[in-house]
């Protein structure tokens, strides 16, 4: 009888151990072994393996987490977190306010820069946000931004046609003007890539500076309406099974959400005392509380009170 095998880095990011990105820079630095022998790129292994897989020494789980449904969060993030696990510097960070799994761990779906807010999701299937964030699957991203000068018929049509960057030329699949007055002024914008400040650095191209930025969308997700800066949502089966089509990987049947909670429609202030709650572990969040800009299209995303994930 033959058996499966796939690559090291793909398991592992199926079972929840983090991105395959992430592993692929775990395996590169030597911290992972399989059965005491150092793991390497492009090592293989049977995806029902009895072997010792160890990451800095600590055995990592694969059959009962692929066992696990796949979840996914989606996630306000407030201006001043950084996208990452741990800061040396003890800065507040994306995973803080995230409710604890057992047998699983959240891995972002991309990144925000610590200055941009707005929808982040996380999910506990490494492969599902590692293909959500690859440039082939082109998932298309829509910010809400507030700009600092002044935006000409021809300016936008550079932002569309495209601009030169230092990695590259970019340009907006969609910008559309949202309200505002002289020179400051909202803009909605799409596009399916996700370099590095690039939204930022194509307004800077045509001489415009950014002065505030929020991801309202990323593909049919919208931020909820309802949910405020630090909150977080489960998304029901529906919705996860479209992100999962939306990359190729086949349907999940179960879900953590409960039917009941997913069809009710939770207060605002509810979420936000769970937030209140919350808010010791990072820096005091601004107190300033504008008008919350929304995508292009209609919104998919209930809310609900927030709870420990199980």
């Amino acid at each position: 009888m033959s058996q499966k095998t796939e690559k090291l880095q793909k398991v592992l990011a199926h079972a929840g151990h983090g991105s395959r990105r992430e592993i692929e820079s775990y395996i590169e630095a030597g911290r992972i072994s399989v059965d005491g022998k150092t793991a390497t790129l492009g090592d293989r292994i049977d995806v029902n393996t009895n072997a010792k897989i160890r990451l800095d020494g600590r055995i990592l789980g694969i059959k009962d987490a692929q066992k696990n449904p796949c979840r996914v969060l989606a996630y306000y993030k407030p201006e001043g977190e950084l996208c990452t696990r741990h800061d040396p510097d003890g800065r507040p960070t994306v995973f803080d306010r995230l409710p604890r799994i057992q047998g699983a761990r959240w891995i972002a779906v991309g990144r925000l820069d610590v200055n941009t807010s707005g929808l982040l999701l996380f999910t506990t299937d490494g492969e599902l946000a590692n293909r959500l964030m690859h440039p082939s699957r082109e998932v298309e991203r829509e910010y809400a931004v507030r700009i600092f000068g002044e935006v000409d018929d021809a300016k936008r049509n550079q932002l569309l046609k495209g601009v030169q960057l230092e990695d590259g030329p970019a340009s907006f699949r969609s910008l559309k003007f949202k309200g505002g007055e002289g020179i400051n002024q909202w803009f909605n914008v799409s596009l399916t890539e996700g370099r590095n400040r690039e939204v930022r650095r194509m307004w800077e191209a045509v001489g415009v500076q950014v002065s505030r930025l929020i991801r309202v969308r990323y593909g049919d997700i919208d931020l909820p309406k309802a949910l405020p800066r630090g909150g977080w949502v489960e998304l029901n089966l529906e919705k996860t099974n479209y992100l999962r089509a939306l990359v190729g990987l086949p349907a999940e049947t179960t879900t953590k959400v409960s039917v009941e909670s997913d069809k009710r429609r939770i207060k605002a202030n509810q979420i936000r005392r769970a937030v209140k709650r919350h808010s010791q572990v990072g820096t005091t969040a601004s107190k300033r509380n504008s008008g919350r800009p929304s995508s292009t299209r209609q919104g998919t995303g209930n809310t609900q009170k927030r709870r420990t994930g199980k």
